[in-house]
């Protein structure tokens, strides 16, 4: 059964960190893009960042030099390290996997972060 199992989520205040992980099952990772994508009420949901199975890495402007992501192959999970963050950056975020081959996408079930002091 294919799933994708975020975690990480939470209250943090503006300025903190926060670290989500996605952990992948059923499909073969090495050869999927990962991705993070987030969606704030009344708003598409819009890429964060993602990471291919080369290792090239795209993120949004609105969190370059803040957030990160990077994977593990051997542990089939995905991260996302936000750093630096403001009230913007609430929202749920989503771990995404796309075939390199069939580009057949799977989604997680998403996961809360809301950034308040």
């Amino acid at each position: 059964q294919v799933r994708l199992v975020e975690s990480g989520g939470g209250l943090v205040q503006p300025g903190g960190s926060l670290r989500l992980s996605c952990a992948a099952f059923g499909i073969v990772f090495e050869t999927n893009t990962m991705g993070w994508y987030r969606q704030s009420p009344g708003n598409q949901r819009e890429l964060v960042a993602s990471i291919t199975p080369s290792g090239d890495i795209n993120y949004a402007d609105a969190v370059k030099g803040r957030f990160t992501i990077s994977r593990d192959n051997a542990k089939l999970t995905v991260y996302l390290q936000m750093n630096s963050v403001k009230p913007e950056d609430t929202a749920v975020y989503y771990c995404n996997s796309e075939s390199h081959y069939t580009k057949r996408q799977r989604w997680g079930q998403g996961t809360q972060v809301t950034i308040s002091s």
